[in-house]
């Protein structure tokens, strides 16, 4: 069976109650985790609104889906996994992210699948890429 790791976008999706997510979501129980950098991004995006409704609303859907995934740290496999892809992407010409770097090397080092619709993963050797949201 395979593991689902989902990406910031896949994460915000779920938060907005998006239909084929979360149909999606259904048919995985228990093989779906995000990764404390997803996390990291998340509450980064809450942090940057203003104090309000929609932020206390925001935050409580994000609360609710953290406490139904496993958050993945960020281990010495992935580390290792990381310092090789970001080098081979800069051989490519390629410039993703550092967090981008972070999230494919965690899927990459529990052999998941990323849930992710970010084009600039299709990059990263090695890879498995699903976008949920088409």
């Amino acid at each position: 069976m395979p593991v689902y790791l989902l990406d910031t976008n896949s994460v915000s999706a779920v938060m907005a109650d998006h239909p084929k997510v979360k149909a999606r979501l259904a048919q995985q129980p228990g093989q779906v985790t995000t990764c404390a950098i997803v996390r990291g991004e998340i509450r980064y995006g809450l942090e940057s609104l203003p104090a309000g409704k929609r932020r206390a609303n925001l935050e409580s859907k994000a609360t609710n889906v953290f406490a139904t995934l496993r958050i993945e740290p960020v281990t010495t496999a992935a580390a290792d996994i990381y310092g090789t892809i970001r080098r081979s992407v800069e051989l490519k010409g390629q410039n993703p992210s550092d967090n981008d770097l972070w999230i494919a090397a965690t899927a990459l080092s529990l052999s998941a699948v990323l849930v992710s619709n970010d084009q600039i993963f299709s990059h990263v050797p090695g890879l498995n890429v699903e976008d949920w949201i088409v």
